[in-house]
C-alpha cells in the first residue's frame, strides 16, 4: 500500500501520529473510504482500545486487527484512561533530561568555578572527562550550570516571598 502524500499525511507526520504502518490495519472500519484513516495512529489506537473493552473482542484479536501487539494495546489502554486522548500521542524521541551531568557532577563544576572563574566551558568539560569519566558537551555544561543557578533564584525568591506571608 502506498501511503498518500497529502496535507493529512504531512500534518500528521509533523505531530508524530503518523501511523507507521497503516497497511497493518485490517478492521473493517478502517477500509478505504471509510470515516476512519488507518495512517491516524491516534484514531487507530483509539478504537483498538475502544474494540477490546466494549466490543466483546479478545486482546490478542483487537490488537492484531489494529496492527499491534496486546503488550501495545494494554500500554495504550492504560495511556488513555490516565491521561485521556493526549495519552495516545507518541512522546517525543531521546533523553528527557541531561542523564550525564547528575547533581554531584554538576556541584564539582561549580567548585572549580568558584575557584577560578576565568574556567570555560570546553574547560569544565574537559575536567568531567578526567574527573568522571564521562564526555560531554561544552554546551551541555553551559546548560547544566544556567539550571542550577535557575534553581537557585527561584528557591530564593520562593523563600522570600513566603516569609512576607
Amino acid at each position: 500500500m502506498t501511503r498518500r502524500d497529502d496535507a493529512k499525511t504531512r500534518a500528521l507526520a509533523a505531530s508524530r501520529t503518523l501511523n507507521p504502518r497503516p497497511e497493518k490495519v485490517s478492521d473493517p472500519a478502517f477500509a478505504p473510504g471509510s470515516f476512519f484513516d488507518p495512517a491516524d495512529l491516534v484514531q487507530v489506537k483509539y478504537e483498538m482500545v475502544r474494540q477490546a473493552e466494549t466490543g466483546g473482542a479478545p486482546a490478542g484479536r483487537a490488537a492484531s486487527a489494529f496492527g499491534f501487539s496486546r503488550q501495545s494495546l494494554y500500554t495504550a489502554r492504560a495511556a488513555l484512561h490516565e491521561q485521556g486522548l493526549a495519552g495516545l500521542i507518541p512522546g517525543k524521541p531521546g533523553p528527557r533530561s541531561g542523564h550525564k551531568l547528575t547533581g554531584e557532577i554538576v556541584s564539582h563544576l561549580e567548585e572549580l568555578l568558584a575557584a577560578d572563574p576565568r574556567l570555560r566551558p570546553a574547560d569544565l568539560a574537559a575536567a568531567v572527562q578526567l574527573g568522571f569519566g564521562v564526555t560531554v558537551h561544552p554546551r551541555s555544561v553551559e546548560r547544566a550550570l544556567q539550571r542550577r543557578r535557575e534553581a537557585r533564584s527561584a528557591a530564593v525568591q520562593a523563600a522570600g516571598e513566603a516569609a512576607k506571608s
